[in-house]
């Protein structure tokens, strides 16, 4: 009998949720998503969430896993607020993600899972499946391992192996819903599985019936399309944080012709650029996985000296470990990149969760005046561009520059167009020749930026001294003179102070003048774009302002700042930009600070736009524009710190 094909209905963007256990598959059925809304042309935007513990007991809310995905026929920049349709593996990932699905929303669950024991396991009383208490939700009661292992039971699999196709069958029944291909899911499996071919054809068995099944069930009566996102013209590929930050550190070692060297010590969330950067020997990269992070970056500043572009890269707790060496680069005055892959902390904190609290430790975190500048990637596919601009600067200026990244943009993925190669920037590196005979080198002697000579070790007539001691200007021989000390002091701030000078100025995005400024770094980039935009849409005049690099702050700042009545500052932290710029600028900005290891969602930054916009159509201003709470005045460094 034929089956009647069920309506299809067009809507612009959905977000869906893949949970389970960590061994449930449930990153490989989000990342094939992906993929796939990639490959149709939607703009995409994902948050892969890993549990901490890497082998947590079964069905406990420690091991759950998920992986979040929002695609659109327009663009986007965040993952997506609240779910429209979950797909839950077990009880306890229905308890860790229920929160997050939109009223309304569908929720799709392994009903073969709900058992009194794993139930009682996830801390419900009841079974939430006939309690009542998801009245609120379409709820889909798939008895998913059953059908699953009925798929697959010509491949005489056992339990265990049988079982681990259900996330196929998860992902062919989302697939289904929301009217996805099956052929590049397909390609996949073909190939992952070569060598195993039952298992590859039990795979490919579950997807096809989690497909099936949505057609054939009476319970799904329709399903949805997005279509192709308007993108500009290129060729583009769907690409991760960390793997786009690996790329374009090959693109600028490429650009500077330097040999890039990465010395490093693996630690979550950066890891992954350790293995990325180490299938790249045949392009000249040398990878060293350093017994830990002293030795990592020690190894990367003696590979600096050597004239590689060095690179080292940790999260927050490895970075703390590598401050005194980051300090010897400073002094020494080397190029170095010093990657940091932020996380929850402080300690070990939450290694797999995603925290903006090391930007204090990123300008400041060193003994005695040891300034270095700071930029930060805004988005996955940003991460390339900023890689390029750390090595840019650390050359021209010889100096270790501090990356910022995070666990929420290292993980995620957006769609990258590749960039003409011609038109990426050329990074020019000199290094002084042998000298003639009678000639001195004179190797902390400056040009017009400040920056020292990069004299490469065996070039006749460059010997010279290297290490932490202090150094006489011009001769670099070690030196304890008061005056040299205070001079070659203001002489390291003043050079990094003048980069100001070699970046763009700052943009905002919005009014160039009105009631309020949304400042941002980092990740918290796309939720504070998509807020304001939403703002200017219902004409309130509200402008954005992200700034990639955090020192020096760009030079026209403090004037932008004034054009506007008040300055909202979200960050996931306590407010450490916001003590920042109260300190350089006087300006009373309010925070909007949250720690909860999750990236902003476009709904809190909103309501806290409209709450101060309301504050002051309610005239509760004190003439100035401003409402004072009591943590904005009087302005002060310590006040700064005090989270809203």
């Amino acid at each position: 009998m034929a089956t009647v094909e069920k309506p299809i209905r067009d809507i612009e963007e959905a977000t869906v949720r893949f949970c389970g256990d960590s061994g449930d598959g449930m990153q490989l059925a989000g990342t094939q998503l992906t993929n796939t809304s990639a490959l149709l042309g939607n703009d995409v935007a994902t948050l892969p969430d890993f549990p901490a513990e890497i082998r947590a007991p079964r069905g406990t809310l420690a091991g759950v896993s998920g992986f979040q995905i929002h695609f659109a026929s327009h663009d986007i920049y965040t993952p997506g607020d609240t779910v429209d349709a979950l797909v839950a593996m077990n009880p306890a990932a229905l308890a860790t993600n229920l929160s997050d699905l939109a009223p309304g929303g569908t929720l799709i669950v392994n009903e073969d899972e709900f058992e009194d024991r794993q139930i009682k396991q996830a801390g419900y009383l009841t079974n939430p499946l006939s309690d009542g208490s998801l009245d609120g939700y379409q709820l889909f009661r798939v008895p998913m391992t059953r059908l699953t292992r009925l798929a697959v039971a010509e491949q005489n699999l056992g339990v265990k192996e049988s079982d681990r196709c259900r996330n196929f069958f998860a992902m062919g029944l989302v697939f289904w819903l929301y009217d996805r291909p099956l052929d590049p899911t397909l390609r996949y499996i073909n190939d992952k599985f070569s060598k195993r071919p039952e298992i590859a054809e039990a795979n490919r068995r579950a997807l096809r019936a989690g497909v099936n099944y949505g057609e054939t069930v009476d319970a799904f009566t329709s399903h949805y399309r997005v279509r192709r996102a308007k993108l500009a013209p290129g060729t583009y590929r769907n690409i991760m944080g960390n793997e786009a930050l690996a790329t374009g550190l090959i693109a600028a070692s490429k650009l500077s012709n330097c040999e890039l060297f990465l010395g490093s010590y693996p630690i979550t969330p950066a890891s992954d650029i350790l293995h990325e950067l180490s299938k790249f020997k045949h392009y000249g990269v040398r990878t060293f996985q350093a017994e830990d992070e002293i030795a990592a970056v020690t190894s990367a500043i003696g590979a600096a000296f050597g004239g590689s572009m060095s690179v080292t890269s940790s999260s927050g707790p490895g970075i703390a470990l590598k401050q005194e060496a980051i300090g010897l680069a400073v002094m020494t005055e080397l190029p170095l990149i010093v990657i940091n892959v932020q996380r929850g902390g402080p300690s070990t904190g939450l290694p797999t969760k995603t925290e903006q609290a090391d930007l204090g430790q990123a300008i400041f975190g060193r003994n005695g005046e040891c300034p270095l500048p700071v930029i930060a990637a805004r988005s996955p596919a940003d991460c390339f561009e900023v890689a390029i601009e750390a090595w840019r600067l650390a050359t021209r200026y010889m100096t270790p520059v501090m990356l910022l990244s995070d666990g929420f943009i290292a993980n995620g993925s957006e769609p990258w167009r590749l960039p003409n190669v011609a038109d990426l920037p050329t990074i020019s590196v000199e290094h002084p020749g042998a000298l003639n005979e009678g000639d001195t080198f004179r190797p902390y002697a400056r040009d017009e930026r400040l920056a020292r000579p990069w004299a490469l070790p065996g070039t006749p007539g460059l010997m010279h001294r290297i290490g932490g001691l202090e150094k006489q200007d011009i001769t670099g021989n070690v030196c304890y003179d008061a005056e040299n000390h205070q001079h070659m002091v203001h002489l390291r701030a003043r050079k990094v102070a003048n980069i100001a000078n070699d970046i763009p100025e700052q943009t905002v995005d919005g009014p160039a003048s009105g009631d309020l400024l949304v400042v941002s770094w980092g990740g918290t980039y796309g939720a504070c774009a998509t807020a304001a935009h939403h703002a200017q849409t219902e004409g309130q005049a509200v402008a954005h302002c992200h700034l990639r690099y955090l020192n020096p702050l760009p030079r026209n700042l403090g004037e932008i700042l004034s054009r506007y009545r008040r300055v909202l500052v979200p960050e996931l932290n306590r407010g450490q930009l916001r003590m920042i710029l109260r300190a350089e600028y006087l300006v009373n900005a309010v925070g909007l600070n949250k720690i909860k290891g999750k990236p902003f969602v476009v709904g809190e930054v909103t309501r806290k736009i409209n709450e101060l916009l309301k504050g002051e159509t309610n005239g509760a201003t004190n003439g100035d524009g401003f409402v004072p709470t009591p943590t904005q005045s009087p302005v002060s460094l310590r006040e700064g710190l005090q989270g809203d």
